[in-house]
C-alpha cells in the first residue's frame, strides 16, 4: 500500500481531510449498522440539542506505522470505555465499547495511505465524536444522535519538538466540584478556551488550572493531566477528591511503564504550594505524549523552575516517554494488548 505523497516531516497538527469517515444514527431507541462515508460534511437542524444544550462527547487516539509496516493503534478499548461513561453522564445513549472499537478499525484500514510512515515523527490522529441531533426546544436530552470518527494525519503538538515549555497559573476554573471535569465533553474545553487564549498571548503554552473547590491543589492543564518526578524518582500525579480530573490513558499508560521500569509511584493529591519540590513536571495526553514543563507563573508573578528549567527535559520523563513511543510504532513490544493490528 502506497502511501500518500506529502512532506510527512512538516505537517503541523491541524485538519486535513482524508478519503473516509465512519458515521452511525440513532434514532428510534437503536443505533443503526453505520458506515464509511467520503462525506466529511455534518447537516444540522437549527433545533438541534447539540446546538442549544451542549449534548457533545468526544475522545482522541492515534494510529502509527510501525517499524516492520504494520498499521497498529494504541489502547482503543480504553477510549471506548471512556466514551461510553462519558456520554452517560450527559445523559447520551453510550455507542457500544464493541463496536467503537470495530469502527476504528474500519476508518483506519479505509485510510491506510494516510498513516504517516514510520520514522517520520507524525501519525494519523483518530477523532470520534457524538453529538446529539435530535430538536429539542425544552431543557431536556435529545432522542435522536449522531457518532462520527474522523482521521487526520498529524505532526507533533507543539512546533517546537519536546522542548521544555512554561506555564501560568489561571485564575479560572475549568470544571466545577463533582461537575464533568472527569468526562471529555465539549463544555469542559469550552471554558478552558479564554484562558488559553489569554495565556498563549501572555507567551505561555497552556495553563495550569488548580481545584475548583479551594485552589489549593494541582488538577490539569487546558488538555492534559500532569506528572511530576521527586528528587528520587517517585513519579506522583495528582488525584482529585471532588472528580474534576480528566483520567488520561496516555498517563495510566506511563503509569504502568514507570512502575516497570523500577520507578516508584504515587496517586494522590498535590498541593499547589509543594510543586517547587518536584524536579520534573510534565503534560501529558494523547497529542504530544509528554510535554515537559521547564517553569509555572503564579498570579503573583513567582516562579518555579523544574530541574535544568527551558534547557532541557529532565531524565524520568524523558525515558517514560521514549518508552511509551517506541511501544507505539512497533520498536518495542507492550504489554499485552496495548497495541491493536489493524492492517
Amino acid at each position: 500500500m502506497e502511501k500518500k505523497d506529502i512532506d510527512w516531516g512538516s505537517i503541523g497538527f491541524g485538519y486535513m481531510p482524508t478519503d473516509y469517515s465512519y458515521v452511525s444514527n440513532y434514532r428510534d431507541g437503536e443505533w443503526d449498522e453505520g458506515t464509511l462515508t467520503p462525506d466529511h460534511t455534518v447537516t444540522l437542524s437549527e433545533c438541534a440539542g447539540i446546538l442549544h444544550y451542549c449534548q457533545e462527547v468526544f475522545e482522541g487516539l492515534k494510529a502509527y506505522t510501525t517499524k516492520s509496516g504494520d498499521i497498529v493503534c494504541f489502547r482503543p478499548d480504553l477510549n471506548a470505555e471512556r466514551m461510553y461513561d462519558s456520554a452517560k453522564r450527559i445523559c447520551m445513549p453510550p455507542f457500544p465499547v464493541d463496536r467503537f472499537i470495530d469502527a476504528v478499525k474500519q476508518v483506519v484500514k479505509a485510510n491506510a495511505a494516510w498513516v504517516p510512515p514510520f520514522g517520520s515523527g507524525a501519525a494519523l490522529y483518530i477523532r470520534p465524536v457524538m453529538f446529539a441531533t435530535g430538536v429539542v426546544i425544552g431543557v431536556k436530552p435529545a432522542t435522536e444522535y449522531q457518532f462520527r470518527i474522523f482521521v487526520t494525519p498529524v505532526g507533533p503538538y507543539y512546533s517546537g519538538g519536546v522542548k521544555p515549555v512554561a506555564l501560568k497559573v489561571s485564575e479560572y476554573d475549568r470544571a466545577a466540584p463533582h461537575g464533568t471535569g472527569n468526562i471529555k465533553a465539549g463544555l469542559n474545553y469550552a471554558m478552558s478556551l479564554y484562558p488559553s487564549v489569554e495565556a498563549h498571548e501572555q507567551g505561555f503554552a497552556d495553563n495550569m488550572f488548580l481545584d475548583p473547590a479551594t485552589r489549593t491543589y494541582v488538577e490539569e492543564s487546558g488538555g492534559a493531566n500532569f506528572l511530576f518526578v521527586t528528587s528520587d524518582h517517585k513519579v506522583v500525579y495528582p488525584k482529585s477528591s471532588t472528580d474534576s480530573i480528566l483520567p488520561s490513558i496516555t498517563r495510566r499508560s506511563l503509569v504502568h511503564i514507570a512502575r516497570d521500569m523500577g520507578y516508584d509511584y504515587e496517586h494522590r493529591p498535590v498541593r499547589f504550594d509543594e510543586i517547587s519540590n518536584f524536579t520534573e513536571c510534565g503534560m501529558c495526553g494523547t497529542a504530544a505524549v509528554i510535554s515537559p514543563v521547564g517553569k509555572v507563573v503564579n498570579t503573583d508573578g513567582t516562579e518555579i523552575v523544574f530541574g535544568d528549567g527551558m534547557e532541557k527535559a529532565g531524565p524520568v520523563l524523558t525515558a517514560l516517554r521514549t518508552q511509551l513511543t517506541e511501544i507505539q510504532t512497533g520498536v518495542l513490544e507492550g504489554p499485552e494488548g496495548w497495541v491493536v493490528k489493524i492492517c
